[in-house]
């Protein structure tokens, strides 16, 4: 493309992390415990990769096709309710 065919402000379509199911790459699994679970949102926050499922302001699971199980939701969780399997 020479530079004279660009379009001012506008740019090449990138990937999505959306279209990679990254979590194959995972050794270990996060597990929530439900009914102790406080919903505090704290492994929401911290979750590098946007997998803790979220209804109506409460975490109500993990999604595991895009967790890669770094363990972080467990290390951040103040009441210790997601381990790692």
């Amino acid at each position: 493309m020479d530079r004279k065919d660009m379009i001012i402000g506008s740019r090449v379509a990138g990937g999505s992390a959306e279209e990679f199911e990254t979590g194959d790459w995972r050794s270990l699994t996060p597990t929530i415990d439900r009914d102790a679970c406080i919903s505090c949102m704290t492994c929401w926050i911290y979750c590098p990769d946007d997998c803790i499922v979220v209804d109506d302001g409460k975490v109500t699971g993990i999604k595991l096709a895009y967790c890669k199980g770094c363990g972080i939701c467990a290390k951040m969780c103040p009441k210790s309710v997601i381990t790692m399997e």
